[in-house]
């Protein structure tokens, strides 16, 4: 086939099929452009899945006649003028291709009226031409319709989802900007049903409330962070909130980032804040969160994709630590131990409560992070032992309510953090006799490669033969227990790649197999030593796996169980 020109509407369509790949797509599209108007008020009507019909309807600053026809010219745009405007990008749409692309697509039809208009503009386009256009009376503000999306595209319609699915893209497309922008009164229709609706108060927790649900938002921990480093006058502002670690999902589809409040994906924030849990969630779990880091434009780029969903910071190394730091500071010094509360509890006034994103308030009671070890120490009421449950569980009083404390995962964590901060002080039990351990081809590499550090941890190791090693130290703690275990999950671990941080999959494990266990009987002063070292650490909440290490049932609930109130 020789080469040659493609048709312009060819052109067109291919380039539409970057930036609307779905009826989600168009809402995100005509969404963005009614906030970048100013809107106080976006409302949303679907039906069919967003196939038959998209409507959405702002109070934005609209559009002058002379312009209308001009806004579905291709790469027409209001947000810059020349290719260095993009380098201090503040709009959420900057490349002036979202209605054509949409125009290329579907049927389009426009009511807008501009500030002293009367009557405002209606404009009617079909595959990319203008077929009508007249003046009819609206109010300041911007309507578009969007009817028969990808009609004349078959190969993009047999790609869609069932209406059902389609319409939770929708949905999830509008949680997300009701997230980042609480001050804006939101609301979604869906098949004449109304799914979503904000108040636009310009609190944070409210929008959560209403995307999430109130017993999500009695869980929220407040983000209020500054992160310097940049110089006097460049500053990260992390700022949201993140749900505690009683509360989790299977997936990483309650992580909600936005920066300078554009909602995007990014590998590098959610490991951020995945690190800022690490120790206080079990694995396959994840957290809810909206959070949004602001920063100069010119600090990063965001005409990655024309979805505009990617951007590169010329900084992701203190991007991710502002992250981790202000999420791990916040877990550790506001979360609660967890509840026994009853299922129906309302919303409580106890919720942190945070204004409108980057306001000066907030931006005001940002602190700087502490200089060396940031984690802070997360204090324990003072507990007065009662006694122990199935020889698994000490009963304990404490000023607010009775907690139970797991005797095992409490004993973890006052290992783990020993052995992995204080190495040196491990101490050290000699062999009668040295012992041998086999290993697999894979572990042999792994121990090869780490035998030698693991004597700082009170192995003492040496290769013995063809995948054999002598040993002829173990640490104490492990003496009489399962020691062999310790390193066979260490090279499992690591596999035959030697990947991740050996030391602490070492004093996960050690911690794990050293700790008193479930069913052993503990004297009232072992009991007593053991809440006085889990004062001491610095996240007594959780054992290194993620697992509570305690529970609560307060004062007030056992007085409504026992009619007091």
């Amino acid at each position: 086939m020789p080469i040659r020109v493609l048709d312009p509407e060819v052109v067109s369509r291919i380039a539409a099929g970057e930036v609307v790949e779905r009826p989600a797509s168009v809402v995100k599209e005509l969404v963005e452009n009614s906030l970048d108007a100013a809107a106080t008020q976006i409302s949303v009507e679907v039906r069919g899945g967003g196939l038959s019909q998209i409507r959405v309807i702002d109070d934005g600053v609209g559009i002058p006649a002379g312009e209308v026809e001009l806004a579905f010219s291709r790469h027409a745009t209001s947000k810059i003028n020349a290719f260095e405007d993009l380098s201090t990008v503040a709009s959420l749409g900057f490349r002036g291709e979202a209605l054509p692309s949409i125009t290329a697509v579907a049927q389009v039809d426009m009511v807008t009226a501009a500030a002293g208009e009367a009557p405002g503009s209606f404009i009617s386009v079909r595959d990319g031409t203008v077929v009508k256009q007249e003046s009819q009376g609206r109010s300041q503000g911007t309507t578009v319709t969007v009817r028969n999306l990808f009609r004349q595209v078959p190969a993009r319609l047999k790609f869609l989802k069932s209406a059902a699915t389609e319409n939770g893209h929708i949905a999830s497309v509008l949680s997300q900007y009701a997230l980042a922008f609480p001050e804006i009164r939101f609301s979604l229709s869906i098949d004449g049903r109304v799914a979503l609706r904000t108040a636009g108060t310009c609190r944070l927790i409210d929008s959560i409330i209403s995307v999430y649900s109130a017993e999500v938002a009695r869980q929220m921990l407040e983000v209020v962070s500054g992160e310097g480093g940049w110089g006097d006058d460049h500053q990260i502002q992390v700022l949201g909130m993140t749900s505690t670690p009683s509360v989790s999902r299977s997936s990483r589809g309650y992580l909600s980032f936005f920066v300078n409040r554009r909602w995007i994906n990014s590998c590098l924030l959610n490991r951020a804040l995945e690190e800022a849990y690490h120790g206080l969630l079990m694995v396959g779990r994840h957290p809810i969160a909206v959070i949004n880091i602001a920063l100069p434009p010119e600090e990063l780029d965001v005409n990655v994709h024309p979805t505009k969903t990617a951007v590169k910071f010329t900084k992701g190394d203190l991007v991710f630590s502002a992250v981790q730091r202000a999420v791990r500071r916040a877990l550790i010094e506001q979360a609660p131990v967890p509840r026994m509360e009853e299922k129906a509890a309302g919303y409580g006034a106890a919720v942190a409560e945070p204004e409108l994103w980057a306001t000066a308030e907030i931006r005001d009671r940002a602190a700087a992070p502490a200089a060396g070890d940031y984690t802070p120490t997360a204090a324990l009421p003072v507990l007065r032992v009662l006694g122990q449950l199935f020889n698994s569980y000490i009963i304990a009083e404490g000023p607010d309510g009775l907690y139970l404390i797991d005797q095992h995962a409490a004993h973890e964590r006052i290992l783990f953090e020993r052995i992995k901060y204080q190495p040196s002080q491990i101490e050290v039990q000699g062999l009668l006799e040295p012992a041998t351990i086999e290993v697999s081809p894979g572990q042999n590499e792994v121990l090869k490669s780490h035998y030698a550090g693991l004597k700082e941890f009170g192995f003492t190791i040496e290769p013995f033969g063809k995948r054999t090693f002598l040993v002829r130290a173990v640490p104490a703690l492990l003496n009489d227990k399962d020691w062999s275990a310790v390193l066979r999950e260490l090279m499992d671990s690591l596999g035959g790649e030697g990947r991740g941080d050996w030391q602490e999959i070492l004093a996960i494990s050690m911690a794990c197999h050293g700790a008193v266990r479930a069913g052993q009987t503990l004297t009232d002063d072992e009991m007593r030593e053991l809440l006085r070292q889990l004062e001491q650490v610095t996240s007594p909440r959780t054992c290194p796996h993620g697992r509570p290490t305690m529970i609560q049932l307060s004062s007030d609930q056992l007085k409504r169980e026992f009619g007091r109130t």
